[in-house]
């Protein structure tokens, strides 16, 4: 039965996938299905963006997904912080002010892995954006100020109990559910999803305050919009400043004692210690939240799949969070529209669990936590006090590693089971970055002899890239596409530099602009390409 199950629903309306949750996840989420035009119903119950700024890094291949979404122009049109200041952030030691600091995150260094920039702005302003893409999409229903209360599925359908703020009720049901409502996720509760938990008992504090002081005290950071203190007392956790907008708008987030709870605490001494000055702080808002690891067991169960932090959720280290959610929606969005249109075989929603539950475990312990066990290993080891040599050494280490993260973050499903990768690599977030085209990787962006980007020429469904390829194979995959109902777009190029730099003549491209098969040119190949990728064939 549905939790909290009300008689008498006033109304009933049906859709292909309801989405509980209109956050970015599922407004992303609501856009990919929207697009490809399956009826979909959000229901979220702020009618307007809630003001914290949260979720502020956005990744390249993030950005690539606003391409996809048209709404990048609009984006990066929101920004808070104008472009020319730039984005960058910086790690110090002790105190911001202490002397000791290097540049951190530095995602410039694979930006020519992707066909987009990176860009910052915070989560509220994103959110907008996002509403007002999914308002221009006809299949598209958002309910705002309803809240879901109750979920079931059965074999044909999956529902959802939902009350107004009036205390109007309504049924709504779809063919699917996809809970991205958060880490205390109904639709993830109601399906009988357990999660694995790692607990790091750290109670943390969230503030938001504006100081003008601060901002001219940072002034000798340029380009700088977040900044990381190791402080050897947090034992690796961080203390962590961000740059709102150039109005003097801050955001703070660090390890703080129970007593941080009680009224008088005092937050003001905190920022001080971790600056190393005195400042002007007028605090807004203060939030708690415990540090701790979760991870749905599965992704997926029946009708009912959950997305974002209702899949996952961690400490908000690196910006993995928010782009961890949106490529959740994008993987998930392309596999529930072709189960619905009829061309997704039966392993093809399943796959979405092997992809993305292996890529956020591999985020959570390849890099979020071995960066808290990194930290601490570091600040137990060494100390400028006590030893400055040994201190200056091991700093300068850092300094000059601290790109690897970020080239080292390359999530990939070379073991999925509707790739033709290695099934032993798995599906995880290590990778090294390749202009090589390998199936269960993102395909890098290259030129074409046209001039345009190839993300630019990629279809909305699969699509084969044949670099000087024999004609007969590529009818094959025509063919075979047409065959099976699969959407197929074909871009021909003769250019070898495009096939040396792809180290393929054929590259078989998803709809999430990850590869999923390469060759040189049989013709036999074409049906097992697609049935497998589509879900039809089972590894």
């Amino acid at each position: 039965m549905m939790a909290n199950e009300a008689a008498g629903a006033t109304s009933r309306v049906d859709a292909d996938v309801l989405i509980s949750g209109g956050g970015p996840v599922g407004m992303g989420l609501a856009i990919e299905l929207g697009q490809r035009g399956v009826r979909t119903i959000v229901v979220e119950r702020h009618s307007t963006p809630q003001p914290i700024p949260k979720g502020q890094n956005l990744t390249q291949r993030t950005m690539e997904h606003f391409r996809s979404w048209h709404c990048e122009d609009a984006l990066r049109a929101a920004r808070t912080i104008p472009v020319e200041y730039g984005i960058g952030g910086l790690t110090a030691y002790g105190t911001l002010l202490s002397g000791h600091h290097y540049d951190w995150l530095q995602r410039d260094v694979v930006r020519s892995y992707y066909a987009a920039d990176n860009e910052r702005l915070p989560q509220y302003a994103t959110e907008t954006v996002l509403r007002a893409r999914a308002a221009e999409l006809d299949c598209v229903d958002v309910r705002y100020g309803w809240t879901v209360d109750g979920a079931l599925q059965n074999d044909d359908h999956a529902e959802l109990s939902i009350v107004s703020r009036t205390g109007e009720r309504e049924r709504l049901t779809g063919r699917y559910l996809v809970g991205c409502d958060g880490s205390r996720s109904i639709a993830r509760e109601q399906a009988g999803i357990s999660q694995s938990l790692s607990d790091h008992d750290r109670l943390m504090v969230l503030l938001v305050f504006r100081s003008k002081e601060l901002s001219r005290l940072l002034e000798r950071f340029p380009g700088k919009s977040y900044y990381n203190v190791l402080h050897p007392s947090q034992k690796g956790y961080w203390l962590f400043f961000g740059r709102v907008s150039l109005d003097d708008d801050w955001f703070f987030h660090a390890p703080v004692p129970p007593e941080a709870r009680e009224p008088g605490f005092d937050f003001v001494s905190l920022l001080h210690e971790a600056v190393g000055a005195a400042f002007d702080v007028a605090i807004d808002h203060v939030g708690f939240w415990d540090l701790r690891f979760a991870i749905a067991d599965a992704y997926g169960k029946g009708r009912i799949f959950v997305a974002g932090d209702a899949a996952h959720s961690h400490p908000p280290y690196g910006g993995y969070g928010i782009n961890t959610g949106f490529e959740d929606a994008r993987n998930l969005g392309w596999k529930l529209a072709a189960t619905v249109q009829g061309w997704g075989g039966d392993a093809l929603l399943a796959s979405y669990h092997a992809e993305r539950h292996g890529v956020f475990a591999s985020t959570a312990s390849d890099f979020i936590a071995k960066s808290i066990e990194t930290d601490r290993a570091f600040l137990e080891s060494y100390d400028p006090e006590r030893d400055a040599e040994a201190f200056a050494d091991a700093w300068g280490e850092r300094r000059a590693g601290a790109s690897g993260e970020v080239i080292r973050f390359e999530p990939n499903y070379r073991g999925s089971p509707i790739v033709f990768g290695d099934p032993a690599s798995g599906c995880t977030a290590l990778g090294s970055h390749s202009y090589a085209a390998e199936a269960g990787r993102h395909l890098a962006p290259q030129i074409l002899s046209s001039g345009m980007n190839v993300h630019d020429a990629l279809g909305t469904g699969f699509t084969l890239l044949a670099f000087g390829a024999d004609a007969g194979v590529v009818s094959s995959f025509k063919e075979a596409a047409a065959a099976l109902g699969v959407p197929l777009d074909v871009v021909e190029d003769g250019n070898p530099g495009l096939r040396d730099a792809y180290g393929a003549t054929l590259i078989l491209v998803r709809p999430d602009q990850f590869v999923a098969w390469t060759g040189s040119g049989v013709e036999h190949a074409a049906a097992d390409a697609l049935e497998r990728s589509t879900g039809r064939l089972s590894r």
